[in-house]
């Protein structure tokens, strides 16, 4: 096997009960052969560690926060930085041009780049060779300048919508500059950083989808109660448009009562939701976080999947949905176009439009075959394109350097 460098995964928040696939890929990726340490920013609350592999990875990783609060290691890492006076001057160069306006933006990079020290110190370390980050937020501000203070190249994934709605403030454009190449995890978030980057930096900006693993979903249906089941899997937050769905869901259900909806999932808007669908007793469960095999489970006792997001990247979910062989009912957004084919594997709404997401929960609820059809056709679309192995084995081709200018990277083997 050639050589590969040792990589560092950073993201802000590790394990997190919302993004189960950054932990999928560094799984796929340790098993084709790469050493993968990864970090966070801050330590997970409890509420997060949602299984056994949540467990092992709050065990293994490593903490820059929570390091940075012990004087010592913090003294250590402004030591290691003073000792490339060079490194350090061009980091703090960058640092005062990425600040926001005012006190607040520059104590802000004066933490990203006391983080970003801490961070140096501890990949040089290890031996890390090369450092990944998921999401183009704060997190992906201390990769930058952890590069800039190291040596070691970074690379981020640019997922969205957060991102993309303030791309100044995140500094899309001098990151894009300053990464080894960019992933992003759909047509139109590439397309996103296309437009707020350099078109010279365009051929470094790559696809690479995130992904499940199918056959966790491939299980057979669950015995349950009559009646059809919905289930919506996410945050429970205003973004993903639940207010609407328990509209649309009660409007369906006037004619259809045997209709039941799960939400599985918590966030700051369940109280107002509790309170929304109380009128319709019964019919609506929230069932709270999941470990992945809840989550398998639930979309096995399922037999239509709900998302009515009012923005999305390229939602995992809708992957884990499809692959449990069930159809969807989505809006359309950002990148949900690139899994769900509109009357194929499900239905596509307008956001924020209820009377078009009831129908479409009326006419999948009265037609048991096209459920079944839709269904079929989005498995063997998530087998095709969704495959976490096949989609971490893309970002192996990129980690070691055999990416080139495909914007879908071919899948990493260990021949030279």
């Amino acid at each position: 096997m050639p050589d590969l460098p040792r990589l560092a995964y950073l993201t802000s928040l590790y394990p997190a009960a919302s993004h189960t696939f950054i932990l999928r890929e560094v799984t796929a990726l340790r098993a084709l052969g790469f050493e993968v340490e990864t970090c966070s920013m801050r330590r997970p609350d409890a509420i997060h560690l949602i299984g056994p592999e949540e467990e092992e990875a709050l065990s293994t990783t490593f903490y820059v926060v929570a390091a940075g609060l012990n004087p010592v290691t913090l003294f250590r890492a402004l030591v290691a930085a003073l000792a490339a006076p060079g490194r350090l001057v061009r980091a703090l160069g960058l640092a005062w041009r990425t600040a926001l306006p005012g006190l607040r933006g520059s104590l802000r990079q004066v933490f990203y780049l006391a983080e970003a020290m801490i961070l140096a110190r501890r990949l040089r370390a290890r031996g890390i060779g090369h450092l990944h980050n998921h999401f183009a937020d704060a997190s992906a501000n201390v990769a930058m300048l952890t590069s800039a203070l190291s040596g070691i190249p970074f690379s981020y994934t640019l997922h969205g919508p957060a991102e993309l709605y303030e791309p100044e403030k995140w500094q899309l454009r001098e990151k894009t500059a300053r990464a080894a190449f960019v992933v992003c995890i759909s047509h139109f978030a590439r397309s996103q950083a296309m437009y707020f980057s350099d078109p010279a930096h365009w051929p470094k900006i790559h696809i690479v989808h995130c992904g499940v693993l199918p056959e966790r979903y491939d299980r057979p249906d669950p015995p349950r109660p009559p009646g059809t089941h919905l289930v919506f899997v996410g945050r429970l937050t205003p973004i993903k448009g639940l207010r609407v769905l328990i509209e649309a869901f009660a409007e369906a259900r006037r004619t259809r009562p045997s209709l039941h909806l799960t939400l599985i999932g918590d966030g700051d808007d369940r109280a107002h939701l509790e309170r929304q669908a109380a009128p319709l007793g019964g019919a609506v469960t929230f069932a709270g976080f999941q470990s992945q095999d809840g989550v398998a489970a639930a979309l096995a006792a399922s037999d239509i999947f709900v998302l009515p997001s009012f923005a999305e990247g390229l939602p995992v979910v809708l992957m884990e949905a499809l692959a449990a062989a069930r159809p969807v009912i989505c809006t359309q957004v950002a990148g949900v176009g690139d899994l769900v084919e509109e009357g194929v594997s499900g239905f596509l709404v307008p956001p924020g439009d209820a009377v078009a997401l009831a129908e479409r929960i009326g006419r999948l609820a009265d037609d048991p075959a096209l459920r079944r059809a839709m269904g079929a056709r989005g498995r063997e679309k998530v087998r095709a394109e969704f495959d976490i192995r096949q989609e971490a084995a893309r970002m192996g081709t990129l980690f070691a350097a055999r990416g080139g200018t495909a914007i879908r990277p071919a899948p990493y083997t260990d021949s030279a």
